[in-house]
């Protein structure tokens, strides 16, 4: 009985820290055009020069900026303008900006609202690559400017950090041309490693199994952790393998082995669809094994982010795709607090056989999210130089790190966090410090510093061993960002409507053995009928356009 209340303390004391840990850890009409005389930006010992903003920048007194509520900054502000980085930013250039903020989870429905009421904000930020016949078609209907030439003239930051990085502007650059927003910049590939497959180390050790490799050597671990009671509970409650195949970035965890993904991949300048591939029904095959032999969740069609938290913190789960942040950090932080054994461990990717290559997931460094300037702003040019100033490298710092001497000190030449953040006197956990003290946000109209990653979202000695693993995978069938007409992606949202939702049906249809795996070429025929192969032709033809540019 008292075992029985213990581990009922145990389970408790996880929920309450792991509510706390996961809310902050998910890993703007037109006003006055009066510009005013900014003062001198601050120089931060240490940093390296790039273009200075020069003291006789005219920044705008004001001007309203729309942006999703990030759940980081919800946690504990309500607004963007409570964030530290943009006070700084408004002693720094004069400027009041209105942030508006549409409700949580509500970004797409409301910027197509907004979008249609033709009334809009001065600054959108939104993922512009999705939305309704693209960024060109906002250009062309005068929702949105093009940028081009206001960053010639008036972003000299931004341009010379283009001209340096002649990769980053054919990312920015639409096939017609158009730069549409500000963009928001990950330069580093370590920083884009930021998922795959993870494993209970502890649970490897206490069976004495190595870490898995190969399908095979995945499938022998799946079966130890299911039949010989690793969590000691005495009970075969285990999950070895907690499946999500709704997270379709994500199911190259497995997948990839066959080298095809769950979805549109590069086969060396193809394109190509991974669910009409033959190989895709080994994939399946594989998958219903599994299910039928209880090597994953039962109920894994149903799952939430708060059903694996739990599962995962309760210790039934051995292993999982996962984030290095909102994953290894988190999870790790979190349940050690009463089970100081646990331990998860990046594994690689798996492969076929030993020595091959599987297809991992890496982020772009431009994946179209940033700061739009609304086609009905009265003064763009100074706009865009507010902008612009996180380009600079006293903007970087800001953006990144804060306030000097304040959120961060300089070191040996490298900014450095300071206990403010790492150790936060109001009981503030990291990520909410670093939320409230810097952008915070990971995406906006900034380049984002892989020095700050080090000592925030890579600390972990687990998380730099994760994020190395992975990064060995296969990156290099990962489609690159391209875009398509107005036409064209009207064309897609038509198609893909009908396609995405028959895939799942027929994916879970076959996973469950609902569906016999003899049906797959009557599948892959109908899926041929709906139009994957025009489909097909689309994408291909942005992929050409894309590196033609």
């Amino acid at each position: 009985m008292n075992k029985k209340k213990n581990r009922f303390k145990e389970k408790k004391m996880i929920a309450v820290f792991l509510t706390s840990a996961l809310a902050i850890s998910t890993l703007a009409g037109c006003t006055s055009s009066n510009s005013s005389e900014s003062t001198p930006a601050p120089t931060s010992t240490g940093a390296a020069k790039e273009t200075p903003v020069k003291a006789e920048t005219k920044y705008p007194a004001s001007f309203t900026y729309w942006v999703g509520m990030n759940a980081g900054v919800s946690a504990t502000m309500k607004t963007f303008a409570e964030m530290e980085v943009y006070k700084q930013l408004e002693k720094i250039t004069g400027t009041k900006v209105e942030f508006q903020h549409p409700p949580v989870g509500q970004d797409k429905e409301q910027l197509n609202l907004l979008l249609a009421s033709g009334k809009l904000p001065d600054v959108i930020e939104y993922q512009w690559t999705i939305v309704p016949k693209g960024p060109d078609n906002a250009i062309a209907e005068k929702r949105i400017l093009r940028l081009n030439e206001l960053i010639e003239q008036h972003a000299p930051n931004l341009s010379k950090l283009l001209k340096d990085n002649p990769e980053f502007k054919k990312l920015i650059t639409t096939d017609d041309g158009n730069i549409y927003v500000m963009p928001y910049l990950s330069p580093d590939e370590t920083v884009r490693v930021f998922n795959g497959p993870a494993i209970r180390q502890d649970w490897l050790n206490k069976l004495n199994l190595k870490v898995p490799a190969t399908l095979k050597e995945w499938e022998e671990v799946l079966i130890a952790f299911r039949d010989k009671d690793p969590n000691g509970n005495g009970k075969k409650d285990e999950i070895p393998f907690l499946f999500d195949p709704k997270v379709t970035d994500v199911g190259h965890s497995i997948i990839g082995a066959y080298g095809i993904t769950t979805t549109f991949y590069n086969d060396a300048g193809k394109v190509k669809y991974g669910p009409t591939d033959p190989k895709f029904k080994d994939y399946l095959t594989l998958m219903n094994r599994w299910y039928k032999e209880g090597l994953f969740d039962k109920d894994y069609a149903t799952l939430d982010q708060k059903l694996k938290d739990a599962k995962m913190t309760e210790g039934l789960v051995g292993s999982m795709a996962m984030n290095v942040g909102y994953g290894i950090g988190t999870y790790t932080t979190a349940v050690t607090q009463t089970n100081p054994n646990f331990k998860l461990t990046g594994a690689p990717y798996p492969v076929l056989e030993a020595g091959g290559k599987s297809i991992g997931l890496m982020d772009t460094a431009f994946a179209g999210r940033g700061a739009a300037i609304s086609a009905q702003a009265k003064n763009p040019e100074e706009i865009i130089k507010w902008l612009d100033y996180a380009y600079s490298s006293e903007g970087k710092l800001l953006y990144n790190f804060g306030q000097e001497n304040v959120s961060y000190k300089i070191e040996n030449g490298n900014p450095k966090l300071t206990e403010l953040i790492t150790n936060n006197p109001e009981k503030l956990t990291l990520a909410q410090a670093v939320t409230k003290y810097t952008h915070g946000t990971f995406s906006g109209p900034y380049v984002y510093d892989k020095r700050l990653a080090e000592q925030y979202s890579i600390v972990m000695p687990e998380q730099k061993q994760a994020v190395a693993e992975w990064a060995k995978a296969d990156h290099s069938k990962l489609m690159p960002l391209t875009s398509q007409t107005a036409e064209e992606s009207t064309r897609l949202a038509t198609l893909l409507n009908d396609i995405n939702t028959y895939y799942q049906e027929m994916f879970n249809k076959f996973v469950m053995g609902v569906e016999p795996l003899s049906s797959f070429d009557k599948y892959v025929e109908t899926l041929n009928k709906m139009g994957i192969d025009e489909v097909l032709k689309i994408k291909q033809a942005g992929l050409d356009r894309y590196n033609k540019r």
